[in-house]
């Protein structure tokens, strides 16, 4: 069982940054992804990262403005989030699982999210 915990959400205005953290409750040897989820739409695939960090991969709307990364001598991954739209506004979730994938059925556990709110 991992427990993960995401943190670093908040508001923001069009044009800003953020920075999300995800916590994993040990350490894993898992792919970590990212998924977003605005209200009334499905989730969506954000970024994945290998377990040792040596692929990523880039929902194409966020391609050249998010970066994944992750520590695994701290059990987290990390989003840096620049040039933030309002399109961007949704609850972000970090999941892992044995499988790098931008499928969400892939990972088999999830934190509980964290809110992403950009203003125009």
């Amino acid at each position: 069982q991992v427990q993960l915990v995401e943190s670093g959400g908040g508001l923001v205005q069009a044009g800003g940054s953020l920075r999300l953290s995800c916590v994993a409750s040990r350490r894993i040897f898992y792919a970590m992804g990212w998924f977003r989820q605005a209200p009334g739409k499905e989730r969506d695939f954000v970024s994945a990262i290998t377990w040792n960090g040596g692929n990523t991969t880039y929902a194409d709307s966020v391609k050249g403005r998010f970066t994944i990364s992750r520590d695994n001598t701290k059990n987290t991954v990390y989003l840096q989030m620049n040039s933030l739209k309002p399109e961007d506004t949704a609850v972000y979730y970090c999941a892992t699982g044995p499988t790098y994938s931008d499928a969400g059925p892939a990972y088999a556990y999830w934190g509980q999210g964290t809110q992403v709110t950009v203003s125009s």
